[in-house]
């Protein structure tokens, strides 16, 4: 019987690494690797793959696009018929059916996985929108189950269905999460134009964390970060795009549906890159916030 409590991950950033950490802290066993000596359990990709059980498991978390293409390449040569590869990246849909088929050819088993959670996954645990045949996802659940947040497993993870399918939800919900941060940096900046009038900007966003329809996890963030930076002096409004909001709508126009507050919110970031506008270093401060995501100094 296959041992899925001891998993293999490559990718030990701001992700990965706390992944690492959530796993073993629900008792699963993981070796990880990473360019960075610093951070990596063993020395070379082929420690990471010698070290686990067979058949084996794989998670990678690296960077999409070539980076991914190239992390898988290298671990598929190294992997035996059997193992089974997930990409927990953001790539884009498209990619996960190429990624297939190359480790089908090889007798490698694929799933797809979107994560989301950001740098506050460790404590709170990860969304999981995964991707795959049922077999494949049943093998993974021991991790799944391990990231996900405390509570009903359906409030925090959902096969959504073929491989792609993960990659597709997480791109929607990267969307979504685009038009909602533009929304409260909007609002942040029609309440701090009228100082004369709204004396306490931070207290008014604080004051909707409980009893209003509004109430959210973003709303908590950009609470905490004006009560770090009022004015956001230090941050530019420079606002950069990971990838996933264009590909939304691409995915729109391609299927022609209307998605005009997601586009509006993507093209508010273009605007960003020519001016300094308050809105901008709203939605800079909640991707550092949720994320990580380093700003620019004003």
């Amino acid at each position: 019987m296959a041992d899925t409590t001891h998993v293999g991950i490559i990718g030990l950033g701001k992700m990965g690494g706390n992944m690492r950490e959530r796993m073993r802290a629900a008792g699963l066993t993981v070796t990880g690797y990473d360019p960075n000596a610093e951070v990596s359990d063993v020395a070379e990709l082929s420690d990471l793959v010698d070290a686990l059980p067979t058949p084996r498991i794989v998670w990678v978390m690296v960077p999409s696009g070539p980076i991914t293409d190239s992390v898988i390449s290298d671990v598929a040569a190294l992997l035996e018929p059997g193992d089974l590869v997930i990409d927990g990246g953001n790539t884009r849909f498209t990619d996960d059916q190429l990624h297939r088929d190359q480790l089908a050819e090889l007798k490698l088993d694929f799933v797809d996985v979107g994560v989301s959670g950001g740098i506050w996954g460790l404590e709170n645990g990860y969304g999981l929108m995964a991707g795959g045949e049922k077999s494949d996802i049943e093998r993974a659940m021991p991790i799944i189950d391990a990231l996900r947040p405390e509570g009903p497993r359906d409030e925090g993870f959902v096969h959504a269905g073929p491989v792609g399918a993960g990659h597709y939800a997480k791109m929607v919900h990267n969307g979504i999460e685009y038009a909602l941060m533009q929304a409260w940096a909007e609002g942040f900046e029609l309440l701090d134009s009228r100082k004369d009038l709204i004396k306490d900007v931070p207290g008014t966003f604080k004051a909707w964390q409980r009893g209003t329809v509004v109430r959210s996890w973003l709303l908590e963030l950009l609470v905490k970060a004006l009560e770090e930076d009022p004015e956001f002096a230090d941050i530019a409004g420079y606002v950069e795009d990971s990838g996933e909001g264009r590909w939304t709508v691409h995915e729109a126009l391609n299927q022609a549906v209307a998605v005009p507050t997601i586009s509006a919110a993507i093209f508010a970031r273009f605007v960003s890159r020519q001016e300094d506008s308050p809105s901008m270093k709203a939605v800079a401060a909640l991707r550092n916030q949720f994320g990580g995501h380093s700003v620019r100094k004003s």
